[in-house]
């Protein structure tokens, strides 16, 4: 029997390579990011939070698993600040949908320097290395908003319902009521705060109130508190500006929707996260970021109606009109 050994040259060689493979570390994927999100309200809202969620569900499909998700929804106020621990605690990068968690995370966010903290409706606030605000500017939008009621309305007369009375709501209330006066001077205009996002019956009640003085438009910055609104157009028969998202024909209540962007400030948060590039401080969003960002779309407008719309767009970005923050 003949016993063959290796030459000396591939042995060399085999010895090389096999210290190549203990030498040479092993490839591992990278871990996914790690997103908490609070969305304070219903995700099915058709208003700010389910826009919020919709954003999420859009960063999820276009990451895949290189994100996971941990998601808080239906949150009250006096509970968010345990909610964002939780999501501090486990997550990279924690989310608040809506200007009402800024308080809360900013409290979080100093117990958890390593996290990033990014708030979907963010106003200036305390600059914090680990805290991003994005602000939606809604009073720009809701002027354009307003405008766009006054056109719509046979009546002469618009109206607008705010959750709670903070400055960004009002603000966004007032520049519906300018924006409505800039088409028509002689405009009825009714607005009211119920205090509540999510309270239907106060809406409700806010939404009868104005149709009783001839309200035939009606907008609003609310989120559950929306069906209140809804059920009073409907029995009544007048019109809603939708907000957030444009989702002309699905529902014939409304004529026209504002887009604020609260899903693509959502994306825009993980996408930079994901790159590598977040940023934390103030960014403000609104018309110069773009129709994702912040847009008007009335259902089945004229092209006069279209004209003056974009005419009034690019004189709110140029400074012509000018608009509160928020």
């Amino acid at each position: 029997m003949k016993i063959s050994f290796p030459s000396r040259r591939n042995f060399t060689l085999a010895a090389a390579a096999a210290a190549a493979l203990v030498l040479t570390p092993m490839a591992y994927a990278a871990d996914p990011l790690a997103v908490g999100i609070l969305i304070p309200g219903s995700k099915s809202d058709k208003g700010w939070m389910e826009s919020g969620y919709d954003g999420l569900v859009a960063a999820q499909k276009e990451y895949g698993d290189k994100i996971k998700v941990q998601m808080i929804e239906n949150i009250n106020y006096a509970d968010m600040e345990q909610a964002l621990t939780n999501l501090a605690s486990k997550n990279k990068l924690v989310i608040g949908v809506g200007g009402q968690t800024q308080a809360a995370v900013m409290k979080v966010a100093k117990r958890f320097p390593n996290t990033k903290f990014s708030i979907v409706g963010g106003n200036k606030a305390e600059d914090m290395p680990n805290v991003a605000g994005y602000d939606v500017k809604q009073a720009e939008i809701a002027f354009v908003a307003g405008a766009a009621a006054a056109m719509l309305s046979k009546n002469g007369a618009v109206s607008y319902v705010g959750g709670m009375e903070i400055p960004s709501i009002v603000n966004a209330g007032k520049e519906f009521g300018n924006g409505a006066k800039y088409i028509n001077p002689k405009i009825k205009y009714f607005e009211n705060y119920t205090g509540d996002f999510d309270n239907v019956a106060k809406s409700k009640e806010a939404t009868l109130a104005a149709i009783a003085q001839g309200a035939d438009v009606h907008y609003h910055i609310l989120n559950l508190g929306l069906r209140g609104m809804e059920q009073a157009a409907k029995e009544k028969g007048t019109k809603i500006v939708g907000s957030y998202t444009d989702r002309c024909g699905t529902d014939p209540l409304y004529n026209a929707y504002s887009i604020t962007g609260v899903g693509y400030q959502v994306q825009y948060a993980i996408s930079e996260a994901a790159k590598g590039s977040w940023k934390a401080g103030y960014k403000p969003f609104g018309l110069a970021m773009g129709a994702k960002a912040s847009d008007m779309v009335v259902c089945g407008a004229t092209p006069e109606m279209k004209k003056k719309l974009e005419e009034i767009k690019k004189d709110i970005l140029s400074g012509k009109i000018k608009v509160l923050e928020g």
